[in-house]
């Protein structure tokens, strides 16, 4: 009898995970609570799965050997609850893809900076002449991806959305860059169950496997693990692993040392990212050379302190991706010159007071964004000249143009989600980029 797989969300992750089953010979069916994209039909079609939107049918679920269940749906949604009192194996999709590789995985997790990290390692890795497929969080599904073929090497950004249901996952290399609240209202506004998810990425690690980790971070030094730790360090210096020194990346591993001088990178947090990225490479014996020339070419992530462009002196970044505090706070320090601030959206339960001081510091005027402009109002009000609120991003822009001087910078980073306004961080970066074109 052929076993048969159920799989709730027809996304980028759910359709993968179709495809990868059929492949493996599974009986599938995919349910969906929202409408499903035409284009995500034509897949399933093609791959003879039968599929549901607009309702899950709890019946259709009930005899499946295992559900895998996409990362946009909680723990408390009503068809996990449903499901949960019938005892049935409920994974992820990366816990599904995990036992049809046979590739050497590196797994990457933060609050911040994992795209970045991902994406760098990838190019180093890729540069130095291995066969390497970057997938995961970064809009590539893992899934899909080994359907097609195995890898030698799988650098994956993973969520803690991804990590919530893994059971045998393992990756011989694991990186925490950051944990900061995020997402709180999905671990019903618990920071430690937050921090517990996070830490599921090295859950299955063995002696032989290594996690680099951020040591800066006293919620980071806390992880338990039974692998290798090798720290990463912007203020201090480590022995073993890397260290900022005299703004130089060194890193120590092996009894081998080497310096990194010069970045593609800027701030602060992109030479964190860079660390962690060498180090890695560095794991896996990747020469000095390459990877020195790889933090030298490589092109940033769209949506992450992106340089748009420069008009009549007055120059424009979009950080669309800045969806919290954080992520905010690395963008302004990163800056050199006076900033006009887009900020605003979807808040998350931000606290303004972790950047206010930068904020005096950096900041000339604020551009609010969004629905949660309050919040800003009440927190910035007496610390910059001047606040003003926009319908949308093309009002934004007029204004910000229209308060910067020439020399200073307009700077889209709205420590917000995206949700009230527009349909994605990529959605509102791209109007953001559209409109400076506009002008």
């Amino acid at each position: 009898m052929v076993d048969r797989v159920v799989i709730l969300g027809a996304g980028i992750s759910g359709v993968g995970a179709a495809i990868l089953a059929r492949k493996q010979g599974f009986i599938v069916f995919i349910s969906d609570n929202n409408p499903i994209k035409k284009k995500h039909k034509n897949i399933l079609e093609k791959h003879q799965v039968e599929w549901e939107e607009g309702k899950h049918t709890l019946d259709k679920m009930l005899n499946a050997s295992e559900i895998i269940v996409s990362p946009g749906i909680p723990e408390d949604s009503g068809i996990i609850i449903d499901l949960k009192k019938y005892n049935v194996s409920i994974i992820s999709e990366i816990e599904f893809a995990f036992r049809y590789t046979n590739a050497r995985i590196v797994a990457i997790t933060g609050s911040n900076g994992k795209t970045t990290t991902t994406l760098l390692l990838g190019h180093i890795l890729k540069k130095a002449g291995f066969d390497v497929l970057i997938a995961g969080n970064v809009g590539v599904s893992f899934s899909a991806s080994i359907a097609l073929r195995d890898y030698q090497y799988i650098v994956l950004e993973i969520s803690s959305f991804q990590l919530e249901r893994i059971k045998g996952f393992r990756s011989e290399l694991a990186i925490i860059l950051n944990i900061t609240p995020d997402h709180l209202d999905r671990y019903s506004n618990s920071f430690e169950k937050y921090v517990a998810t996070k830490f599921k990425i090295t859950k299955n690690q063995t002696e032989s496997d290594f996690l680099i980790y951020n040591i800066d971070s006293k919620t980071v030094s806390k992880v338990k693990t039974n692998a290798k730790k090798i720290p990463i360090s912007l203020h201090k210096y480590v022995p073993e692993g890397a260290f900022m020194e005299n703004n130089n990346i060194k890193i120590n591993l092996n009894n081998k040392n080497m310096t990194i001088q010069e970045l593609a990178l800027q701030g602060k947090h992109n030479a964190f990212n860079c660390m962690a990225a060498a180090v890695a490479a560095r794991v896996f014996e990747v020469k000095d050379s390459i990877i020195r020339q790889s933090m030298i070419d490589f092109q940033n992530v769209e949506h992450r302190l992106e340089y748009v462009l420069t008009v009549h002196g007055i120059d424009f970044i979009n950080d669309s991706k800045a969806t919290n505090i954080n992520a905010c706070w690395y963008a302004l320090e990163s800056m050199h010159k006076d900033v006009i601030w887009i900020a605003g959206g979807v808040d998350k339960g931000n606290d303004y007071s972790q950047i206010q001081d930068l904020v005096e510091e950096k900041v000339k005027s604020i551009v609010c964004l969004g629905e949660s402009n309050t919040n800003i109002i009440s927190a910035f009000s007496k610390k910059v000249d001047s606040i003003v609120n926009a319908l949308d991003m093309k009002d934004a822009i007029k204004q910000a143009y229209n308060i910067a001087n020439k020399g200073e910078v307009v700077l889209l980073s709205p420590a917000c989600a995206s949700f009230d306004l527009f349909k994605n961080y990529e959605d509102r970066g791209l109007q953001f980029k559209q409109e400076v074109r506009n002008l």
